[in-house]
């Protein structure tokens, strides 16, 4: 999955609530604790995940994620590896 396809099922799932199809397998904890991971992070049993709109930048996505071990702030920013701070 490309990453501009993540972020728009990432904002679709966000935004319309979808809950039913292949989209609604995975929700926004999901996804972006896979993100965190990727990049090396530990994101062990996702709690939460919200959208930081004070944070967001057109076209970048913001998110706080609760994992059971971590919290992170993820901005996701297109054509780029994802920004990650543990907070």
């Amino acid at each position: 999955m490309t990453r501009n396809l993540r972020q728009a099922t990432i904002l679709a799932l966000a935004c319309c609530g979808v809950a039913s199809g292949a989209l609604a397998q995975e929700s926004p904890k999901d996804i972006i604790a896979a993100h965190v991971r990727l990049q090396g992070y530990k994101c062990d049993a996702p709690q939460s995940a919200r959208r930081d709109v004070k944070a967001s930048r057109p076209g970048e996505a913001a998110w706080r994620i609760t994992c059971e071990n971590a919290r992170y702030k993820v901005r996701m920013i297109p054509g780029m590896a994802d920004a990650i701070e543990p907070f």
